[in-house]
């Protein structure tokens, strides 16, 4: 049995602030199974009780969980000030969402959107392995060699010797001579900053594009447009928590 103030309900649910949700209430716009309530801190059953606001019922799931096609150009962040935030592409009422990991802002693909904070953790703690794949074309010509070096782990920054776990990194389309581009997909297991491209940069190549094509299972749909979302099936779901 899940217990919840009102208040809370009512401002996860994107009701309003809890100061304003408290003056709905004291207004008579807060209804609890048919009845006027009048104190923000009461206690409601989440799964059981019908709350309604303004006369219209309010919906809640404990915890939703969306896949973003991540436009270049927005930030993985719940707020920021200097450019838009990848919430602001998706439409619901809740104000405890928030990505799981980051992308850089240049970079596309799959991102998680949740509020479930215990599965958010699991997912990006080290010691549980999670492969997070991308797709990328580098400047340069990618070779057997490359592939061998991110097989034993790359040396990416120069303050306190920091190195990267091994990577998977595999060619999927002949290197382009006259434009000096290699198309590669990299399986990484940790997200260390800017990580994929101070890997190229260790072996003298320069990352141009990258876009994440999977994570934990998950697998970018081909037919999510940039900047499109939709909810995880359920299938989607349980593959995650295993």
């Amino acid at each position: 049995m899940a217990l919840m103030r009102i208040d809370k309900f009512l401002a996860d649910a994107g009701i309003g602030t809890r100061s304003e949700i408290k003056s709905y209430i004291k207004k008579g716009a807060v209804q609890v199974n048919g009845i006027l309530i009048q104190k923000p801190d009461m206690k409601i059953e989440t799964a059981k009780d019908s709350v309604t606001f303004q006369s219209e019922r309010i919906y809640m799931d404990d915890f939703e969980y969306y896949l973003l096609n991540k436009p270049a150009g927005y930030v993985s962040a719940t707020a920021d000030n200097t450019a838009p935030t990848v919430l602001s592409l998706i439409e619901s009422r809740r104000k405890d969402l928030f990505p799981v990991g980051r992308l850089d802002k240049d970079t596309e693909g799959l991102l998680l959107i949740t509020n479930d904070g215990a599965l958010s953790h699991r997912l990006l703690s080290p010691r549980h392995h999670v492969d997070k794949t991308y797709y990328a074309i580098v400047e340069g010509n990618v070779n057997e060699r490359d592939i061998h070096l991110f097989s034993q782990g790359l040396v990416i920054g120069d303050e306190d010797f920091v190195k990267a776990l091994p990577a998977r990194l595999s060619i999927v389309a002949d290197y382009n001579i006259e434009e000096n581009l290699s198309y590669i997909n990299i399986t990484i297991q940790e997200g260390k900053f800017h990580q994929i491209k101070r890997m190229f940069q260790a072996v003298g190549k320069k990352v141009i594009y990258l876009k994440r094509i999977s994570f934990g299972g998950l697998t970018l749909p081909e037919n999510l447009p940039l900047g499109k979302y939709r909810r995880l099936t359920e299938a989607e779901l349980e593959l995650l928590k295993k």
